[in-house]
């Protein structure tokens, strides 16, 4: 599929833990593209109202709130990608388990996943994109181009997600964090706005045994090899 814009949108959708964020960063340089963290607008979006005394199931305070985020994307001296709220850099404090399953509760909110697709459906008018997230491909870009769907084993899911925390300094149980994960992917699946789950022409990619070089040759052979075509 070919959009209208001359420019393309590759979507990676999947589950917490399998490992869509890192491959979707390196896709997108391998390819020269912009790469769009939507996971980490939700978690900005959590750890803005966990700083305020709010009452997260009432939609109007939601969209009070969310008028008044501003959420960037900024490149580091190390030349990678910070996010920023309201101008403050939030990349590590956004990782944890209390945010991870806020973001969760939060993107079952319509007016959150409305503002939220809004923010994203503009930066992809704006050039080439890879986009990772879990409805990418079914509910923010319908019409992308190319569409991945990555999954794991829960066992190995959390022992990725522990190994992310450890290394940035938490020390969390594993047990702790298959349970989050446990918890987030049931919040996914079985949220009425937009669920997680395969789009009907995403290209379904295990990756429990395959090391991220092997999941990155494989989306980007299948998009250079198109795009030569």
């Amino acid at each position: 599929m070919t959009n209208s814009r001359n420019a393309i949108i590759i979507t990676i959708d999947g589950p917490s833990g399998a490992g869509k964020g890192t491959v979707a960063q390196i896709v997108a340089k391998k390819l020269g593209l912009d790469y769009l963290d939507t996971g980490a607008m939700y978690r900005a979006v959590a750890l803005l109202v966990s700083r305020k005394t709010i009452n997260i199931d009432d939609e109007e305070e939601l969209k009070n709130i969310l008028l008044k985020a501003h959420i960037t994307f900024e490149r580091n001296t190390d030349k990678r990608i910070n996010i920023e709220l309201n101008g403050e850099d939030i990349t590590n404090k956004i990782r944890t388990p209390e945010i991870s399953s806020l973001s969760s509760y939060l993107a079952t909110k319509r007016v959150v996943r409305t503002k939220l697709k809004e923010i994203q459906r503009e930066v992809g008018n704006k050039g080439s994109i890879v986009a990772d997230g879990r409805d990418m491909g079914t509910y923010v870009f319908p019409d992308a181009d190319y569409k991945f769907f990555m999954d794991a084993t829960l066992d190995e899911r959390a022992g990725r997600r522990w190994l992310q925390l450890k290394e940035s300094g938490r020390d969390v149980a594993l047990d702790e964090v298959k349970k989050e994960i446990e918890l987030r992917d049931r919040q996914d699946s079985e949220r009425s706005e937009s669920p997680l789950h395969p789009a009907p022409n995403a290209v379904i990619i295990d990756t429990t045994n395959l090391s991220i070089d092997a999941v990155v040759e494989k989306i980007t052979d299948i998009v250079g090899g198109n795009r030569q075509a």
